[in-house]
């Protein structure tokens, strides 16, 4: 059996289960979220797999979002920044405090940056962190402005608290 989503690699919505003939019925007949699920419009199911032909034939996106997220894991670390253990194109800051995440968020926007804090109850009390949110379209050089602004801004943060 496999299971994936098609939001964010494939840029659309929904997901998808894949298995034998038998899983694929049974799940038909019984799963009742399926049951109750209304079918992908056919619109969307084009443009899902025109980005599945996209992604088989142009492998330089794949490579080139690797690319980023080694680029601003290895500079976050440089910073100082305690980053998730996460090998995917969404890159977890870990601030801790909420409003400490709030600020470091508003800094950032205020440098045109759009890096938004999650914050309980969307994450464990103690745990909020910025998101950092990497695709293809982006470039080394937008990596290296908002590692930058990170350097700028984040020390900013423990002089608040002293």
């Amino acid at each position: 059996m496999l299971i994936g989503t098609l939001g964010k690699a494939c840029g659309t919505a929904g997901a998808f289960v894949a298995g034998s003939e038998e899983l694929i019925e049974a799940l038909v007949q019984f799963a009742r979220p399926y049951i109750y699920t209304t079918s992908q419009p056919p619109a969307l199911a084009c443009a899902t797999l025109k980005s599945l032909e996209l992604l088989r034939r142009e492998t330089w996106r794949r490579e080139h979002l690797t690319a980023l997220i080694r680029q601003f894991r290895e500079g976050a670390q440089q910073i100082g920044l305690q980053l998730m253990d996460s090998p995917t194109p969404i890159q977890p800051i870990v601030i801790g405090d909420s409003a400490q995440a709030l600020r470091l968020s508003r800094m950032l926007r205020e440098r045109g940056l759009l890096v938004t804090a999650i914050r309980p109850p969307t994450v464990p009390a103690g745990s909020a962190r910025l998101r950092v949110t990497l695709s293809a379209a982006h470039s080394k050089a937008q990596v290296q402005l908002l590692l930058n602004a990170l350097a700028e801004c984040y020390p900013q943060l423990e002089n608040a608290d002293a």
